[in-house]
């Protein structure tokens, strides 16, 4: 698959270390819900730097949208999330990945668990939700450390019929929170109408332990292995 030449045309932060970047992308062919890219930098002194990004937008115009969540001491998102401006070229290639993506068609329940900024493939697919008609019930479970980690939280949180929403935090609640700082459990995954007996699909996406305790709960809850799909990420 070939590199295109990608221009920055819009960036906007959603939390104090994440960013969404708009890219004008000439020859992209758009992609599906939950697909990601390839994102390649290149330095003066020809060093290039590679990372991989789930897109937040799925369609098929020459548009990629991205969130980037800077990583402490990282090479490449703190460029991307500080540092570039409309206007700026990096390359892109995808989109990438067949299995971790949604099908407007697909009228199964579907329960996404996001850890962090793992939420950004669902946007994806609750935009692409939107934008379709389609009326596929959605529950979406964030958990974050504190509120200002919340990406998208405005989005999110705006009412769309069909779509239940709950967040987890982990370290700091908001004012008047119901329930003290605490880690993902099962009974923030039950829910019903998304139980293993309604034939629910079930993505997972987050940091790699996230992934594996989330996955474990689900599959506790009796989700069918093949039924829950999983993407991980971790530092470069």
């Amino acid at each position: 698959m070939s590199w295109h030449v990608a221009t920055v045309v819009g960036a906007r932060p959603l939390t104090d270390t994440a960013r969404e970047l708009t890219l004008a992308v000439p020859g992209f062919a758009g992609a599906l819900p939950g697909q990601h890219v390839d994102v390649r930098l290149t330095a003066p002194d020809g060093y290039q730097a590679t990372r991989a990004y789930s897109l937040a937008t799925a369609g098929v115009d020459e548009r990629v949208d991205l969130v980037v969540d800077e990583v402490p001491d990282g090479e490449v998102s703190p460029y991307l999330v500080r540092d570039t401006r409309p206007g700026d070229q990096l390359e892109v290639r995808g989109p990438l990945g067949g299995y971790f993506v949604w099908h407007d068609d697909d009228p199964a329940p579907v329960l996404l668990v996001a850890g962090g900024s793992g939420v950004v493939p669902f946007l994806a697919m609750t935009r692409a939700r939107r934008l379709s008609g389609r009326r596929a019930p959605f529950r979406l479970v964030c958990s974050v450390r504190r509120p200002l980690d919340a990406i998208g939280h405005e989005e999110i949180d705006t009412p769309d019929p069909g779509l239940d929403v709950r967040w987890v935090y982990t370290r700091e609640v908001p004012p008047g929170w119901p329930t003290a700082p605490a880690r993902i459990t099962a009974d923030d995954l039950s829910a019903p109408g998304f139980g293993p007996e309604d034939g629910t699909d079930v993505f997972v996406c987050g940091p790699t332990g996230f992934v594996e305790a989330a996955a474990a709960l689900l599959t506790g809850l009796g989700h069918p292995p093949d039924r829950v799909r999983t993407e991980r990420f971790g530092g470069a």
